[in-house]
């Protein structure tokens, strides 16, 4: 096997059989390498020493996680947890890298049906790309598998026929953010419109529930007057019925399949409060729904890619709050959405939560892919940039982002040793953060090639900088039951 490179930690061998991933001298193209039965497999072609060589096709892929199965993904818990977003299948390597000697359980797939949509790549495509990774790097503790954003019931289908392990209900479109401000006779009006035999109850019963009632928790006292339990109720309602229906096609979907739920309020443009907290989780198991994992939509602005925006001592004080209603009802941690770069938010979510944390992250490792491109081929990235700010003002529609192209210096202006530091400035990283879809339709082939013929440096950017996330939160959880097994 001269022409090829095999990649040591990948090497296994499982009774009789050898397994390894190795690169191709001449292509770069990854085969993975098999010495002994080869039945199962397709496509193969002799190599030396009685070895096949196999593309990296989905029926290989396949194969693979039958034979090794820590190769599939698996429910992760109540662990500490945290989601890799990939969006070109090429950062999984150094993922492995900067988690492996972490006390945090890993999601290396993780992708919406949003992003799906704008890379063309299928669920499947997710799963097997984070496969070949872990294989490549010799990972073999658990790992989770995100099927992320999912707000229909169209959407399942392909996540749980791939394998997917952790699944997010994203109810943005069924929260009625507009009962914030509501007065009182509109919301009486919206509250006896709800779809009431959905929620197994009724107006009245529902008032009976919770007003007139004190909910004494550790070392806080929540109380419902009416307008607190209406705006509740209606802000919330209409997505606690579109939850059942949803939790209840899962099931049938998964049959007697382990898996994890995780419940995501936070692209709602109101924040939930700790009242409204309690109303949900309270409602949730008078449904009979399980959960594992809870998004609320916290005080505060978190826009992609750049650091929390906000006061973070009232982010402090809320959490708090919010900490003690997880625990008076103690099944579920919580989750941090748009969980990318937010540094000055990890060591006060790590100290709070008790380990109970799960935080998810997409684009970064995109735009580190973005920064590795700008070191090694800046005209390259140029012509990226130029794109980017033609797209930004329709790519930006679906984010969160406050990005002014008006702030970014020309870029013919900027020395080609000046253009990596684009990535750290919050314009234009949040600008090349929302267009990656474009991006990869018009560049996305010539993307890939270039990270894959500079993979070392690729992941290398990756350990660096997930390191800074994952640090901070593991700190807090030495000597801490959450570790994830060996």
């Amino acid at each position: 096997m001269s022409n090829f490179i095999p990649f040591p930690q990948s090497t296994v061998t499982v009774g009789e059989n050898t397994y390894q991933l190795a690169r191709s001298n001449e292509t770069g193209e990854k085969f993975l390498v098999v010495r002994g039965s080869t039945a199962g497999f397709q496509c193969g072609f002799p190599g030396r020493d009685g070895a096949t060589l196999f593309p990296l096709l989905p029926v290989n892929a396949a194969e693979l996680r039958a034979r090794l199965p820590w190769l599939r993904p698996v429910p992760l818990g109540l662990q500490t947890s945290f989601g890799f977003g990939d969006r070109l299948g090429l950062a999984t390597p150094g993922h492995v890298r900067a988690i492996r000697d972490v006390n945090i359980a890993p999601i290396f797939a993780q992708q919406s049906v949003r992003e799906n949509a704008r890379t063309g790549r299928t669920p499947q495509q997710v799963i097997d790309d984070a496969m070949w990774g872990l294989f490549q790097e010799g990972w073999q503790k658990p790992w989770g598998a995100d099927a992320d954003h999912l707000k229909s019931l169209a959407d399942l289908e392909s996540f749980t026929t791939a394998g997917y392990t952790f699944y997010t209900f994203d109810l943005s479109d069924f929260v009625d953010n507009q009962a914030q401000w509501d007065a009182l006779p509109a919301l009486w009006v919206k509250y006896t419109g709800l779809p009431w035999d959905e929620l197994e109850s009724s107006p009245e019963a529902m008032k009976l529930s919770y007003t007139d009632c004190v909910f004494g928790l550790d070392g806080l006292s929540l109380t419902f007057d009416e307008i607190t339990l209406l705006r509740a109720s209606v802000k919330y309602g209409r997505a606690l019925a579109h939850i059942v229906k949803m939790y209840q096609a899962l099931k049938s979907l998964l049959a007697n399949r382990d898996y994890d739920l995780e419940i995501s309020l936070d692209e709602s443009d109101t924040p939930t409060s700790p009242h409204e907290h309690f109303f949900i989780a309270k409602e949730l198991h008078r449904l009979g729904v399980g959960w594992v994992s809870l998004a609320p939509r916290f005080v505060g602005r978190f826009e992609k890619g750049v650091d929390y925006i906000g006061d973070l001592s009232r982010f402090e004080a809320e959490l708090k709050q919010h900490v003690v209603v997880m625990q008076y009802f103690g099944n579920y941690k919580f989750s941090l959405h748009s969980g990318s770069d937010k540094f000055s938010l990890y060591p006060i979510l790590a100290r709070h939560s008790t380990g109970k944390l799960h935080v998810k992250t997409a684009g970064t490792s995109y735009l580190e892919a973005l920064r590795v491109v700008a070191d090694v081929a800046p005209g390259f990235f140029r012509q990226i940039f130029d794109y980017c700010l033609q797209r930004f003002s329709v790519d930006r529609q679906s984010y969160h982002v406050s990005a002014k192209p008006e702030n970014i210096p020309p870029v013919n202006m900027l020395k080609d040793a000046e253009l990596p530091g684009l990535l750290n400035a919050f314009d234009s990283r949040q600008i090349l953060h929302v267009t990656f879809g474009s991006v990869l339709d018009r560049f996305g082939s010539q993307l890939k090639a270039l990270l894959t013929a500079n993979e070392p440096e690729y992941s290398h950017r990756l350990e660096e900088h997930f390191q800074r996330h994952l640090l901070p939160i593991s700190e807090f959880l030495s000597g801490s039951d959450n570790r994830p097994p060996a």
